[in-house]
């Protein structure tokens, strides 16, 4: 082999590498945004979406500075039970959001998304308070298990997310790095949630199926290439 045919496929190689993204085997994957609008999508206990959400250069970017009116969680038109869930996000600096699932949308009996769903964290660990806190940082599952390791990127860099549910079984999955698993509604988890800031939410965690919201947690943060599949 010629040695510039040689450099030119390495360095092809090194560039797909660095650009690993949620749709990277994205086979038998569905899109949850199209990229250029907010369909599929729509704010908790309301019929669209909240005007701070908006569609940025293929990203469903939240900007609390806009000027724009309504924020709110943002969440699917669809429930899931049995799923993977795919999701590049990044934040801006000391900022908190989240990628929440098993969402009951009754909003006059449950207030908000995190009234029943689950949440893998999604924050800047350094800047923002609650990284200062045991299971409130990037990839955990937010107070209730601790992240194993801690493979998130630089604030402004792109991350991918991953939840994986089926059967009770969860993985949570940070850049390619499992960094939580668990079993949903056992004794064992029900122990958990009691050990938990959930300890008297009724409702909370104990739906199977549900919409997937992303958080409107007052602060900037971007989120892209938003893949599901049903198991």
């Amino acid at each position: 082999m010629k040695p510039y045919i040689f450099s030119a496929i390495l360095l092809s190689a090194v560039i797909g590498a660095g650009n690993s993204n949620a749709q990277s085997g994205s086979k038998g994957f569905t899109k949850l945004f199209d990229g250029k609008t907010t369909t599929g999508w729509h704010t908790y206990g309301q019929d669209t979406a909240g005007e701070k959400w908006n569609v940025v250069d293929g990203t469903l970017h939240f900007d609390p500075k806009s000027g724009r009116t309504g924020g709110g969680d943002l969440v699917t038109d669809k429930e899931y039970g049995n799923f993977h869930l795919k999701i590049d996000w990044k934040v801006a600096p000391k900022a908190n959001s989240g990628v929440i699932f098993y969402v009951h949308e009754d909003k006059a009996k449950y207030g908000a998304t995190y009234s029943t769903g689950l949440e893998m964290q999604v924050l800047d660990n350094d800047g923002h308070p609650d990284g200062k806190i045991t299971k409130h940082r990037s990839g955990d599952l937010y107070d209730l298990v601790k992240s194993s390791s801690e493979p998130v990127k630089p604030v402004g860099e792109w991350n991918t997310s991953e939840i994986i549910s089926k059967n009770g079984k969860l993985e949570l999955k940070l850049n390619g790095v499992t960094v939580v698993k668990t079993t949903l509604w056992d004794d064992q988890f029900k122990a958990l949630v009691a050990g938990s800031k959930f300890a008297n939410w009724k409702g909370f965690a104990t739906f199977k199926t549900g919409k997937i919201a992303l958080q409107d947690h007052g602060n900037e943060v971007w989120y892209r290439n938003i893949l599901i599949k049903e198991l």
